[in-house]
Protein backbone atom coordinates (compact mmCIF):
# COMPACT_ATOMS: atom_id res chain seq x y z
CA UNK A 1 0.00 0.00 0.00
CA UNK A 2 1.56 3.25 -0.94
CA UNK A 3 -0.33 6.43 -0.84
CA UNK A 4 -0.04 10.44 -1.04
CA UNK A 5 -2.42 13.26 0.28
CA UNK A 6 -2.12 16.34 2.12
CA UNK A 7 -1.27 16.20 5.85
CA UNK A 8 -4.56 18.18 7.20
CA UNK A 9 -6.57 15.52 4.90
CA UNK A 10 -4.80 12.73 5.93
CA UNK A 11 -4.53 13.49 10.09
CA UNK A 12 -8.28 14.30 10.08
CA UNK A 13 -9.67 11.29 8.15
CA UNK A 14 -7.36 8.98 10.94
CA UNK A 15 -8.31 11.27 13.45
CA UNK A 16 -11.70 10.45 13.29
CA UNK A 17 -11.58 6.79 12.76
CA UNK A 18 -9.77 6.96 15.53
CA UNK A 19 -12.37 8.21 18.23
CA UNK A 20 -14.06 4.97 17.72
CA UNK A 21 -11.05 3.13 19.31
CA UNK A 22 -11.42 1.80 22.87
CA UNK A 23 -8.78 2.90 25.24
CA UNK A 24 -8.54 0.17 27.39
CA UNK A 25 -9.63 -2.77 25.07
CA UNK A 26 -7.62 -6.46 25.76
CA UNK A 27 -7.56 -6.90 22.11
CA UNK A 28 -4.18 -5.12 20.77
CA UNK A 29 -5.84 -4.75 17.42
CA UNK A 30 -8.33 -2.92 19.08
CA UNK A 31 -5.98 0.19 19.72
CA UNK A 32 -5.09 -0.07 16.05
CA UNK A 33 -7.17 1.88 12.66
CA UNK A 34 -7.71 -0.25 9.31
CA UNK A 35 -6.43 1.53 6.44
CA UNK A 36 -7.55 -0.19 3.35
CA UNK A 37 -6.52 1.51 0.06
CA UNK A 38 -8.61 0.95 -3.75
CA UNK A 39 -9.75 2.40 -6.07
CA UNK A 40 -8.15 5.69 -5.65
CA UNK A 41 -9.73 5.93 -1.67
CA UNK A 42 -8.21 5.53 1.50
CA UNK A 43 -10.73 3.92 4.07
CA UNK A 44 -9.68 4.03 7.15
CA UNK A 45 -12.11 1.78 10.07
CA UNK A 46 -11.76 2.50 13.94
CA UNK A 47 -13.61 0.24 16.32
CA UNK A 48 -14.19 -1.09 19.82
CA UNK A 49 -16.89 -3.97 18.86
CA UNK A 50 -19.31 -1.55 20.57
CA UNK A 51 -18.84 1.49 18.25
CA UNK A 52 -17.14 1.32 14.58
CA UNK A 53 -16.20 4.46 12.18
CA UNK A 54 -15.51 4.38 8.96
CA UNK A 55 -14.25 7.36 6.95
CA UNK A 56 -13.04 8.03 3.29
CA UNK A 57 -10.63 9.95 1.44
CA UNK A 58 -9.52 10.13 -2.09
CA UNK A 59 -5.85 9.94 -2.49
CA UNK A 60 -3.34 9.53 -5.15
CA UNK A 61 -2.47 5.86 -4.78
CA UNK A 62 0.88 4.24 -5.93
CA UNK A 63 -0.07 0.83 -4.54
CA UNK A 64 -3.52 -0.77 -3.42
CA UNK A 65 -3.36 -2.79 -0.07
CA UNK A 66 -3.86 -2.78 3.51
CA UNK A 67 -2.85 -2.47 6.71
CA UNK A 68 -3.86 -1.37 10.49
CA UNK A 69 -1.97 1.30 12.35
CA UNK A 70 -1.79 2.50 15.99
CA UNK A 71 -4.91 4.73 15.89
CA UNK A 72 -3.62 7.91 17.82
CA UNK A 73 0.21 7.53 17.20
CA UNK A 74 -0.59 7.29 13.34
CA UNK A 75 -3.15 10.37 13.48
CA UNK A 76 -0.54 12.56 15.66
CA UNK A 77 2.34 11.45 13.91
CA UNK A 78 1.10 12.84 10.10
CA UNK A 79 -0.40 16.03 12.49
CA UNK A 80 3.26 17.01 14.06
CA UNK A 81 4.41 16.82 9.83
CA UNK A 82 5.14 20.22 8.02
CA UNK A 83 2.10 21.29 6.19
CA UNK A 84 2.04 19.93 2.43
CA UNK A 85 1.90 16.59 0.72
CA UNK A 86 2.70 13.43 3.43
CA UNK A 87 3.01 10.09 1.73
CA UNK A 88 1.97 6.76 3.70
CA UNK A 89 4.17 3.50 2.76
CA UNK A 90 3.20 -0.15 3.97
CA UNK A 91 5.80 -2.33 3.53
CA UNK A 92 7.66 -5.38 5.50
CA UNK A 93 5.66 -4.98 8.49
CA UNK A 94 5.94 -1.76 8.94
CA UNK A 95 4.41 1.55 7.74
CA UNK A 96 5.94 4.65 6.86
CA UNK A 97 4.99 8.23 7.08
CA UNK A 98 7.34 10.99 5.38
CA UNK A 99 6.61 14.35 4.44
CA UNK A 100 8.44 17.25 3.78
CA UNK A 101 12.04 15.43 5.72
CA UNK A 102 10.53 14.24 8.45
CA UNK A 103 9.71 9.92 8.89
CA UNK A 104 7.83 7.93 11.06
CA UNK A 105 8.36 3.78 11.33
CA UNK A 106 5.27 2.30 12.66
CA UNK A 107 5.28 -1.12 13.16
CA UNK A 108 2.30 -2.65 11.27
CA UNK A 109 -0.27 -4.89 13.37
CA UNK A 110 -1.64 -7.91 11.63
CA UNK A 111 -4.84 -7.71 9.01
CA UNK A 112 -6.08 -10.76 9.52
CA UNK A 113 -6.64 -10.08 13.79
CA UNK A 114 -8.65 -6.96 12.53
CA UNK A 115 -12.53 -7.49 12.90
CA UNK A 116 -14.21 -8.19 9.88
CA UNK A 117 -16.96 -5.26 9.72
CA UNK A 118 -19.44 -5.64 6.72
CA UNK A 119 -21.16 -2.63 6.11
CA UNK A 120 -24.61 -2.35 6.97
CA UNK A 121 -28.10 -1.95 5.30
CA UNK A 122 -29.37 1.67 4.42
CA UNK A 123 -31.97 0.24 2.05
CA UNK A 124 -34.39 1.54 4.11
CA UNK A 125 -32.80 4.29 5.85
CA UNK A 126 -34.47 7.96 6.51
CA UNK A 127 -32.61 10.72 5.29
CA UNK A 128 -31.75 13.91 7.74
CA UNK A 129 -30.07 17.13 7.84
CA UNK A 130 -26.72 16.18 9.93
CA UNK A 131 -26.60 19.03 10.89
CA UNK A 132 -29.78 19.63 12.19
CA UNK A 133 -29.60 15.78 13.41
CA UNK A 134 -26.53 16.67 15.56
CA UNK A 135 -27.77 19.82 17.32
CA UNK A 136 -30.77 17.91 18.34
CA UNK A 137 -28.63 15.22 19.78
CA UNK A 138 -27.05 17.89 21.80
CA UNK A 139 -30.31 19.08 23.02
CA UNK A 140 -31.74 16.05 24.36
CA UNK A 141 -28.22 14.40 25.12
CA UNK A 142 -27.62 16.56 28.19
CA UNK A 143 -30.78 14.64 29.51
CA UNK A 144 -29.19 10.99 28.89
CA UNK A 145 -27.63 8.95 31.85
CA UNK A 146 -23.63 8.69 32.19
CA UNK A 147 -24.57 5.67 34.87
CA UNK A 148 -23.46 2.42 32.95
CA UNK A 149 -25.13 0.65 35.47
CA UNK A 150 -28.74 1.46 34.44
CA UNK A 151 -27.82 1.11 30.02
CA UNK A 152 -31.48 2.02 29.37
CA UNK A 153 -31.18 5.55 30.17
CA UNK A 154 -27.70 6.17 28.57
CA UNK A 155 -29.40 6.52 25.50
CA UNK A 156 -31.44 8.27 22.77
CA UNK A 157 -34.49 6.83 21.36
CA UNK A 158 -35.30 7.28 18.09
CA UNK A 159 -38.57 6.91 16.98
CA UNK A 160 -41.35 8.63 14.55
CA UNK A 161 -43.78 11.21 15.75
CA UNK A 162 -46.52 12.70 13.81
CA UNK A 163 -44.14 12.63 10.36
CA UNK A 164 -41.04 13.76 11.76
CA UNK A 165 -38.00 11.79 13.69
CA UNK A 166 -38.43 11.97 17.54
CA UNK A 167 -34.96 11.79 19.85
CA UNK A 168 -36.02 11.63 23.32
CA UNK A 169 -33.64 10.95 26.64
CA UNK A 170 -33.94 11.00 30.74
CA UNK A 171 -31.83 9.86 33.35
CA UNK A 172 -35.50 9.81 35.60
CA UNK A 173 -34.49 13.40 36.84
CA UNK A 174 -35.29 15.81 34.17
CA UNK A 175 -36.88 14.24 30.25
CA UNK A 176 -35.73 16.28 26.82
CA UNK A 177 -37.84 15.73 23.54
CA UNK A 178 -36.38 16.82 20.01
CA UNK A 179 -38.72 16.65 16.77
CA UNK A 180 -36.74 16.14 13.84
CA UNK A 181 -37.56 17.58 10.68
CA UNK A 182 -37.61 13.81 8.77
CA UNK A 183 -39.29 10.86 6.65
CA UNK A 184 -40.56 8.89 9.27
CA UNK A 185 -39.43 5.50 9.89
CA UNK A 186 -40.93 2.74 11.86
CA UNK A 187 -38.08 1.54 13.83
CA UNK A 188 -38.21 2.55 17.29
CA UNK A 189 -34.45 1.73 18.89
CA UNK A 190 -32.32 3.34 21.40
CA UNK A 191 -28.78 4.40 20.51
CA UNK A 192 -25.99 5.00 22.96
CA UNK A 193 -25.05 8.55 23.49
CA UNK A 194 -22.17 8.44 24.36
CA UNK A 195 -21.51 7.48 20.33
CA UNK A 196 -23.83 10.12 19.56
CA UNK A 197 -21.84 12.26 20.81
CA UNK A 198 -19.17 12.06 18.18
CA UNK A 199 -21.37 12.00 15.48
CA UNK A 200 -20.48 15.66 13.73
CA UNK A 201 -17.23 14.99 14.77
CA UNK A 202 -16.60 11.45 12.82
CA UNK A 203 -18.97 11.66 9.60
CA UNK A 204 -19.49 14.94 9.24
CA UNK A 205 -22.85 17.08 9.15
CA UNK A 206 -24.30 16.98 5.74
CA UNK A 207 -26.53 15.11 4.16
CA UNK A 208 -27.28 12.07 6.56
CA UNK A 209 -29.33 8.53 6.19
CA UNK A 210 -30.50 6.84 9.06
CA UNK A 211 -30.49 3.33 9.08
CA UNK A 212 -31.66 1.61 12.33
CA UNK A 213 -31.41 -2.33 12.44
CA UNK A 214 -32.58 -4.69 14.50
CA UNK A 215 -28.97 -4.62 15.94
CA UNK A 216 -27.24 -2.06 14.34
CA UNK A 217 -27.87 1.77 13.96
CA UNK A 218 -25.83 3.21 11.30
CA UNK A 219 -24.97 7.04 10.30
CA UNK A 220 -24.06 7.92 6.99
CA UNK A 221 -22.68 10.91 4.96
CA UNK A 222 -20.17 11.33 2.07
CA UNK A 223 -17.44 11.63 4.60
CA UNK A 224 -17.83 8.07 6.87
CA UNK A 225 -19.76 5.95 8.51
CA UNK A 226 -20.88 5.81 12.48
CA UNK A 227 -22.14 2.10 13.18
CA UNK A 228 -23.61 1.67 17.05
CA UNK A 229 -24.71 -1.55 18.84
CA UNK A 230 -28.38 -0.25 19.62
CA UNK A 231 -29.86 -1.15 23.46
CA UNK A 232 -31.69 -3.97 23.93
CA UNK A 233 -34.15 -2.71 26.64
CA UNK A 234 -37.77 -1.15 26.80
CA UNK A 235 -37.00 2.62 27.39
CA UNK A 236 -39.56 4.16 29.87
CA UNK A 237 -43.19 5.35 28.19
CA UNK A 238 -42.02 9.35 28.03
CA UNK A 239 -45.42 10.03 26.99
CA UNK A 240 -47.01 9.71 30.06
CA UNK A 241 -44.91 12.23 32.07
CA UNK A 242 -44.97 15.13 29.45
CA UNK A 243 -48.22 17.39 30.95
CA UNK A 244 -51.54 18.11 28.85
CA UNK A 245 -51.18 21.82 30.06
CA UNK A 246 -49.76 24.05 33.16
CA UNK A 247 -51.50 26.34 34.90
CA UNK A 248 -48.77 29.06 35.62
CA UNK A 249 -46.04 30.05 32.63
CA UNK A 250 -43.21 32.51 32.69
CA UNK A 251 -41.46 33.98 30.24
CA UNK A 252 -37.60 35.41 30.85
CA UNK A 253 -34.72 36.57 28.71
CA UNK A 254 -32.73 33.54 27.96
CA UNK A 255 -28.94 35.16 28.49
CA UNK A 256 -30.63 36.94 31.80
CA UNK A 257 -32.10 33.79 33.24
CA UNK A 258 -28.65 31.66 32.44
CA UNK A 259 -26.31 34.65 33.92
CA UNK A 260 -28.70 34.60 37.03
CA UNK A 261 -28.45 31.09 37.91
CA UNK A 262 -25.25 30.71 37.34
CA UNK A 263 -24.60 33.54 39.67
CA UNK A 264 -26.51 31.32 41.94
CA UNK A 265 -24.62 28.19 41.06
CA UNK A 266 -21.76 29.89 43.05
CA UNK A 267 -23.41 29.41 46.26
CA UNK A 268 -25.00 26.36 45.46
CA UNK A 269 -23.93 23.01 45.46
CA UNK A 270 -25.30 20.05 43.45
CA UNK A 271 -27.87 19.21 47.08
CA UNK A 272 -28.57 22.94 47.41
CA UNK A 273 -31.48 23.89 44.92
CA UNK A 274 -32.06 27.27 42.94
CA UNK A 275 -35.69 28.48 44.39
CA UNK A 276 -37.74 30.40 41.85
CA UNK A 277 -40.46 32.60 43.34
CA UNK A 278 -42.62 33.10 40.71
CA UNK A 279 -44.84 36.20 40.39
CA UNK A 280 -46.65 38.72 38.45
CA UNK A 281 -43.54 41.25 36.76
CA UNK A 282 -41.16 38.12 37.20
CA UNK A 283 -39.30 35.88 39.38
CA UNK A 284 -36.97 35.75 42.27
CA UNK A 285 -34.04 33.75 42.63
CA UNK A 286 -32.49 32.58 45.37
CA UNK A 287 -30.07 30.42 47.06
CA UNK A 288 -29.49 29.90 50.75
CA UNK A 289 -26.41 27.99 52.31
CA UNK A 290 -25.71 28.20 55.99
CA UNK A 291 -22.39 27.90 56.06
CA UNK A 292 -21.45 30.24 52.79
CA UNK A 293 -24.21 32.83 52.86
CA UNK A 294 -26.69 33.09 49.71
CA UNK A 295 -27.62 34.90 46.81
CA UNK A 296 -30.75 36.73 45.51
CA UNK A 297 -32.00 38.68 42.43
CA UNK A 298 -35.25 39.65 40.56
CA UNK A 299 -35.44 39.25 36.91
CA UNK A 300 -37.89 41.10 34.91
CA UNK A 301 -40.27 38.55 32.38
CA UNK A 302 -43.86 37.86 31.62
CA UNK A 303 -45.98 35.37 34.28
CA UNK A 304 -49.22 34.22 33.83
CA UNK A 305 -50.80 32.06 37.22
CA UNK A 306 -51.09 32.12 40.79
CA UNK A 307 -47.79 32.97 42.44
CA UNK A 308 -45.54 30.29 43.38
CA UNK A 309 -42.29 28.84 44.74
CA UNK A 310 -40.30 25.99 43.18
CA UNK A 311 -37.22 24.99 43.22
CA UNK A 312 -34.74 22.99 40.62
CA UNK A 313 -31.40 21.53 40.83
CA UNK A 314 -28.72 23.96 39.16
CA UNK A 315 -26.74 22.00 37.34
CA UNK A 316 -29.79 20.62 35.63
CA UNK A 317 -31.73 23.96 35.21
CA UNK A 318 -28.54 25.00 33.30
CA UNK A 319 -28.55 22.49 31.14
CA UNK A 320 -32.32 22.77 30.35
CA UNK A 321 -32.12 26.54 29.36
CA UNK A 322 -28.72 26.18 27.42
CA UNK A 323 -30.42 23.58 25.17
CA UNK A 324 -33.39 25.87 24.08
CA UNK A 325 -32.56 27.49 21.08
CA UNK A 326 -34.82 30.47 21.49
CA UNK A 327 -34.44 34.00 22.64
CA UNK A 328 -36.73 33.84 25.25
CA UNK A 329 -37.41 30.81 27.78
CA UNK A 330 -40.48 29.67 29.00
CA UNK A 331 -41.40 27.53 32.19
CA UNK A 332 -44.08 26.32 32.65
CA UNK A 333 -45.49 24.97 36.19
CA UNK A 334 -48.71 23.25 38.23
CA UNK A 335 -47.72 22.88 41.34
CA UNK A 336 -43.71 23.02 43.34
CA UNK A 337 -43.73 19.01 43.91
CA UNK A 338 -44.52 18.07 40.15
CA UNK A 339 -41.99 18.63 37.17
CA UNK A 340 -41.67 21.56 35.30
CA UNK A 341 -41.69 22.33 31.59
CA UNK A 342 -39.14 24.21 29.82
CA UNK A 343 -39.23 24.85 26.22
CA UNK A 344 -38.15 28.13 24.07
CA UNK A 345 -41.06 30.81 23.74
CA UNK A 346 -41.47 30.79 19.80
CA UNK A 347 -40.76 26.85 18.75
CA UNK A 348 -42.15 23.93 20.81
CA UNK A 349 -39.70 21.29 18.85
CA UNK A 350 -37.48 20.62 22.48
CA UNK A 351 -39.20 20.16 25.64
CA UNK A 352 -37.27 19.70 28.98
CA UNK A 353 -39.37 18.25 31.66
CA UNK A 354 -37.35 18.92 34.84
CA UNK A 355 -38.00 17.10 38.31
CA UNK A 356 -38.18 19.90 40.90
CA UNK A 357 -36.21 19.47 44.07
CA UNK A 358 -38.67 19.62 47.88
CA UNK A 359 -38.14 22.36 49.96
Amino acid sequence: MRIRAERDDLADVLARAGRAVGTRSPLPILQGVLCEVAGGKLTVTGTDNEVTVRTFLDVEVTEDGDTVIPAKLAAEAVRKLPSGAVTMESKDGEVEITGSGPRFNLRAMAVDDYPKIADADTSAAVEVDGGELTHALSQVGVAASADDARPTLTGVLFEANEGTLRLVATDSYRLAVKDVPSVATDQVKLVPYRALRELGRTVGSGAMKVALGDRDASFVTDQGRLTVRVIDATFPNYRQLLPEGHSNRLTVEKEALLDAVGRAALVAEDHIPVRLAMHQGGVELSVIRQEVGEETELLDGEYAGDDMTIAFNTRYLTDGINAVDDDKVVIETSDPLKPGLIHGADSADFRYLLMPVRL
